[in-house]
């Protein structure tokens, strides 16, 4: 079965890479047109969202520079700590709904300093996939299409990556027994 999986994962993206524009060229559709009409719509949705994603970089750098983050671990971490959450990946919960990248850069690290195995590595992995950088998607998408108004999607986004972080620390402290 594995084997099969593995096959299908290989041949699945060159497969439809040249099945569509067949497809397109069966149905008619100047392919080469469609595509640069797409591209020149893409840089166009590119350009509006770009005063907004610059409006979040900086929001992110001010919470970051100012101690806030760290401000919110330490009070945080304490209580956290009770229930058997390793304080290490509070950062992580914290990080992840802002910044792709750098939840990323530092799930890495953590990685690399307790390794692969470790609880909190099982645990970092786990929120990395159970969570979305939720303040990004809103400035893209809302961004892209006029939305100015996202303080519902904001909350409901926030809430969703707090029962992510919280189930991927269940599930990993179920799984895998506790982190002491």
């Amino acid at each position: 079965m594995y084997s099969l999986v593995s096959v299908v994962s290989a041949w699945a993206i060159p497969v439809l890479i040249v099945l569509i524009p067949l497809y397109a060229v069966y149905r008619k559709v100047p392919v080469y047109e469609s595509f640069v009409e797409g591209a020149k719509d893409g840089f166009d949705t590119a350009v509006k969202i770009i005063p907004h994603l610059v409006g979040m970089m900086v929001a992110i750098g001010v919470f970051r520079a100012s101690g806030a983050m760290d401000l919110l671990i330490g009070w945080l971490q304490p209580v956290l700590a009770r229930v058997g959450v390793p304080g290490e990946v509070l950062p992580l919960a914290i990080l992840r709904p802002i910044t792709g990248s750098g939840s990323l850069a530092y799930t890495a690290d953590l990685i690399g300093q307790f390794g692969p195995d470790s609880m909190i590595g099982r645990i970092a992995s786990t929120i990395q996939g159970s969570t979305d950088t939720t303040l990004y998607v809103l400035t893209v998408y809302f961004g892209a299409v006029g939305i100015r108004k996202g303080r519902y999607a904001l909350k409901v986004g926030l809430f969703s990556d707090l029962v992510g972080f919280v189930a991927a620390v269940a599930i990993c402290l179920i799984v895998f027994g506790t982190a002491g």
